[in-house]
Formats: structure tokens, C-alpha cells, sequence
């Protein structure tokens, strides 16, 4: 026999286990609905969770609003436009980003070197 026959042979269940149990079956079907309620609560909620937070907060940007791109681009918002933002860096050069080029986690630590460097 080859060794790929010998392993499906060993792998054949034999006919009283085929049968299964009910309680078997039941902690089967617990184990796939925990499976899925731990990838629902650790991986998909809280990315839907900073989602919904990135897009409300490329929401209500406004002109003046200090923003940091993914890139790392840093300027103030000049123009708002519909799917895009004009960005005002300190050299005067306007550049034009998409809205989803705007970092919100990368903004949000930019403004807050910027509130500790006023306050030292």
C-alpha cells in the first residue's frame, strides 16, 4: 500500500463512531457560535468601531482645522470640497488630498504635541 492510502484508511471513521452522539453534535455547534462571537467582539466590531469614528471626524473638519494625512503630510485645511480636502502646509504650498487620506489617529497626536508644546 502506498503511504497516502494508508493514511486515508486510517482516517476513515469506523461505522459505530460515524454514528456521533448528540452531545457531541451540541459542543460542536457551541464551539463554532463562540468562535464567531470571539471574531465578532475582537476583530470585527472594534475596527467597525474606528470606522465610524474616522468618518465622523472627516465629517465635521472645517476650514482652519490643523490635519496630519496617512502619509504624514501635516498642514491646515484651506478649502473643503466634496470628496477632497485643499491642505496649506507652513511653506504656503497647497496641496489637494482625498478625504480618506486624512489620518485620524495620526491628527489626533499631532494636536496633542501641539497642545503640550503650548503649554511648556
Amino acid at each position: 500500500m502506498s503511504f497516502i492510502t494508508t493514511i486515508l484508511l486510517q482516517a476513515t471513521p469506523a461505522p459505530e463512531a460515524a454514528k456521533g452522539s448528540p452531545n457531541g453534535m451540541l459542543m460542536n455547534v457551541l464551539f463554532i457560535g463562540l468562535m464567531i462571537a470571539v471574531f465578532y467582539f475582537f476583530m470585527i466590531r472594534p475596527q467597525k468601531k474606528k470606522q465610524d469614528e474616522q468618518a465622523k471626524f472627516i465629517d465635521t473638519l472645517k476650514k482652519g482645522d490643523k490635519v496630519a494625512t496617512i502619509g504624514g503630510a501635516v498642514g491646515k485645511v484651506v478649502e473643503v470640497r466634496t470628496k477632497t480636502f485643499i491642505i496649506e502646509n507652513e511653506a504656503g504650498v497647497r496641496l489637494q488630498f482625498l478625504r480618506s487620506a486624512i489620518s485620524f489617529d495620526n491628527t489626533k497626536v499631532l494636536n496633542s504635541e501641539v497642545a503640550d508644546d503650548k503649554k511648556d
